[in-house]
């Protein structure tokens, strides 16, 4: 694959069936993979939310870890929003945290993540949306291919929720609608 195709940095979407998709997907990871994962997962308010890193890292390949503000993103390590923040990433490649306006009733907001992603990455960003139960992430998904982005997809048919794929489709489209064993396999193939 030439440069063309080479993806520099990750973004994924999930919400609603995405700790059983995520855990999946990064499952399947190379564990050598230089790019960045950026994650937005919708989270409840329930207790599970302090353990999703753990319950990531146990099935990820790679350190999974909440960024800090102005923290750099780094290759090889699963970033996970935090909840209540908004994730953005900043030109210089730090992580900014917001307590903006939910978007999508959501916050953190997978538009967001996306939006700024596809600013600083443009070509080089690979984004995922995933199964949800809401339409985040179409206008982020948008916005990466308006850049250049690589846009994928997770077939509604396996989603466990199938709007937020439909969404995404009908508002962005996409370079390919996959299973999660698609997704991690084209991940493996785009990322250094």
């Amino acid at each position: 694959m030439n440069d063309r195709g080479r993806s520099s940095a990750v973004v994924i979407g999930c919400s609603t069936g995405g700790l059983k998709a995520l855990r999946s997907l990064l499952g399947a990871l190379r564990a050598d993979l230089a790019a960045p994962v950026i994650v937005v997962c919708h989270r409840g308010s329930t207790d599970d939310r302090e353990h999703l890193v753990e319950l990531l890292a146990q099935a990820a390949p790679m350190p999974v870890q909440e960024p800090d503000e102005r923290s750099r993103v780094r290759p090889n390590v699963v970033h996970l929003a935090p909840s209540g923040y908004h994730l953005l990433i900043e030109a210089d490649e730090t992580f900014m945290l917001s307590v903006d306006a939910r978007v999508n009733f959501s916050r953190p907001a997978i538009d967001v993540l996306f939006e700024s992603a596809a600013a600083v990455y443009r070509e080089r960003l690979l984004a995922a949306v995933l199964t949800g139960a809401n339409d985040d992430g179409a206008i982020g998904l948008k916005a990466v291919r308006a850049r250049g982005g690589h846009a994928l997809v997770q077939s509604p048919e396996e989603a466990e929720a199938d709007r937020m794929p439909r969404a995404a489709l009908q508002v962005a489209g996409a370079d390919a609608v996959l299973t999660l064993a698609g997704i991690a396999d084209r991940i493996n193939q785009r990322c250094p």
